[in-house]
């Protein structure tokens, strides 16, 4: 029997991220660099006002004070934008707004609130050092920096600076293509009539889902009945569009369990017992010309979700350059005590909470059998007991990944 690690280290076999692509900028939001970004012009590519003032030449403000105001000849107003030609000379100045850029001859801005507002004579009534209130070019990025590199996520706050230096487009890692194949002839679609026997194929959503939110693209297949004629045309029209394939159900020893009699006869796949709970039956390998990853997953729910938090969003990530391809992991302390199968890794679903002296703790939530929805839907956390504890008490320390967390 397999351990978890050696399950997941047997998914990622041989995958390497996928090829770039130039997108619009704003679609790349959550997608991985695959080139540096280098600044072509200084920020700021101008020296500017940081304030509303008044451009003046330091020097003529000396002895300035509320007592004793200076006053200046005002020659003209620079706004935001403006390309004019304004000269500040000896015993002159020009308004100036924020961000506008300084006029030749200035060497500073005088805060508006240290003055009387004048239009054509201004009253200044505080001294200011050469360079006061100025942002000068390149300030912020010197030409020639790299202000993002190859491997870095581009998020939110990168928009800004990645913007500023010209890039409407930038080269990213491709995004992967997952399609869900839902197998077994008890599943029907989500809003029709149930007649007895029958299951939702919840699984295919929620794996869409899942792989939609670890920044793939994803859809599913027509569901496959337990027909191995009709899953192999199934599979085999995915895979002219996948980058993954990820099954659902029919994994186990049963006698319908098709995904596995398919697979095993072709020897694709490896069908192997990972010591884990929920979700001990698994398989992974290669597909077609393209070697495209296939992961099987049990078919229970609950099995289903956790073995693709531990196997196929990490291969999404690793197909997207993600650094970090799986969750981190912290402690927290165990509200209620649980038990746990012996030799088996247990991933059991919990509630987190934050207390008063900043530690978490973790309470589990619904019971913990393969087939509980309604407990998984109030989690927000996996508590994970190793292989060697068969007992978790009040007040211990667990350790828990945190499935809110964002993770770039």
């Amino acid at each position: 029997m397999r351990s978890v690690a050696e399950h997941l280290a047997a998914v990622l076999d041989g995958v390497v991220p996928l090829g770039a692509i130039d997108v619009d900028l704003l679609d790349a939001i959550g997608q991985t660099l695959a080139a540096d970004v280098v600044a072509p012009w200084p920020l700021p590519s101008f020296d500017n006002s940081s304030m509303d003032g008044y451009a003046v030449v330091a020097a003529d403000l000396v002895g300035a004070s509320p007592e004793s105001p200076v006053p200046l000849t005002v020659g003209g107003d620079i706004a935001a934008g403006d390309s004019g030609d304004l000269v500040v000379a000896p015993g002159g100045t020009v308004r100036i707004m924020t961000g506008a850029p300084m006029p030749a001859g200035a060497d500073a801005v005088v805060p508006v609130e240290r003055t009387d507002g004048g239009t054509e004579i201004v009253s200044i009534t505080g001294t200011v050092d050469a360079g006061a209130f100025i942002r000068r070019a390149g300030d912020d990025v010197a030409a020639g920096a790299v202000v993002a590199r190859a491997g870095d996520v581009v998020t939110e706050r990168s928009v800004p600076v990645l913007a500023s230096v010209g890039r409407a487009n930038v080269h990213v890692v491709r995004r992967p293509h997952v399609v869900v194949i839902s197998t077994g002839d008890e599943l029907v679609e989500a809003g029709h009539p149930l007649e007895h026997g029958q299951i939702v194929d919840s699984n295919g959503l929620m794996l869409v889902a899942l792989a939609k939110a670890a920044g793939a693209s994803a859809w599913r297949t027509s569901r496959s009945h337990d027909r191995d004629d009709e899953f192999r045309a199934v599979l085999d029209a995915a895979l002219r569009e996948a980058d993954i394939v990820v099954t659902s159900g029919g994994v186990s020893m049963g006698a319908y369990d098709t995904v596995k009699a398919v697979l095993s006869r072709s020897g694709e796949v490896d069908f192997v017992k990972v010591a884990q709970h929920p979700g001990m039956p698994q398989g992974s390998g290669r597909l077609g010309d393209r070697q495209v990853p296939i992961v099987t997953l049990p078919g229970n729910p609950v099995s289903s979700f956790i073995s693709f938090e531990l196997y196929v969003r990490p291969l999404i990530r690793r197909l997207m350059g993600k650094r970090d391809v799986t969750r981190p992991t912290e402690p927290a302390v165990c509200l209620e005590a649980f038990g746990s199968p012996d030799g088996k890794a247990q991933y059991a679903r919990g509630v987190l909470e934050v207390r008063e002296d900043g530690t978490r703790a973790v309470t589990p939530v619904g019971g913990q059998g393969s087939h509980v929805v309604g407990g998984l839907a109030q989690a927000d956390a996996l508590i994970v007991v190793p292989p060697e504890v068969s007992w978790v008490e009040v007040g211990d320390v667990v350790t828990v990944i945190d499935l809110l967390r964002v993770q770039l």
